[in-house]
């Protein structure tokens, strides 16, 4: 039996190879708050060359998709090829690095957001604010936030005169 996971995450592979690009759903948090559990992202092919310090990309390891931002050029060598480079990616709610990120490992660029059916500005760098480091201290903070959110745009969606 496959993996509901394994068949999706394949199908993202296959659809970023075969079309170049590919739109996914968001279901976690460690990229809270630029996104949102729910939200729809666009995801253009790219290789990591292309990619730049404060950027947010797709990819894959260890057999789970992954969006995470940009912090830098890795230091660690590939096995068995030192030359290729890697990126170093980091969630903007977590608090350490994760492994680097290979050009086989790459999907994509994300290069936009929609949230409720309207477009969300993606800031090019993480937010090092306040309110993102309350977030990213605090899993109740972060809970907290999802559900107010998430009731604001019931109400919204509920008929409500609400322009945000």
């Amino acid at each position: 039996m496959i993996a509901r996971e394994n068949v999706s995450k394949a199908l993202v592979e296959d659809v970023v190879q075969s079309f170049g690009e590919v739109r996914v759903r968001i279901v976690g948090t460690s990229m809270v708050p630029a996104t949102l559990p729910g939200d729809l992202i666009s995801v253009r092919r790219a290789d990591l060359d292309e990619i730049f310090e404060g950027e947010v990309v797709l990819f894959v390891q260890n057999g789970r998709s992954f969006v995470r931002r940009v912090l830098g050029r890795g230091e660690r060598a590939a096995a068995g090829n030192p030359e290729e480079p890697r990126w170093i990616t980091q969630g903007d709610r977590l608090c350490h690095d994760e492994p680097p990120v290979s050009s086989r490992e790459l999907l994509g660029l994300v290069v936009s957001i929609d949230r409720d059916n309207r477009n969300v500005e993606l800031a090019p760098h993480g937010s090092n604010s306040l309110f993102a480091r309350l977030l990213r201290a605090s899993d109740r903070a972060t809970y907290l936030y999802l559900r107010l959110g998430a009731c604001w745009r019931t109400l919204c969606l509920q008929g409500a005169k609400c322009r945000v």
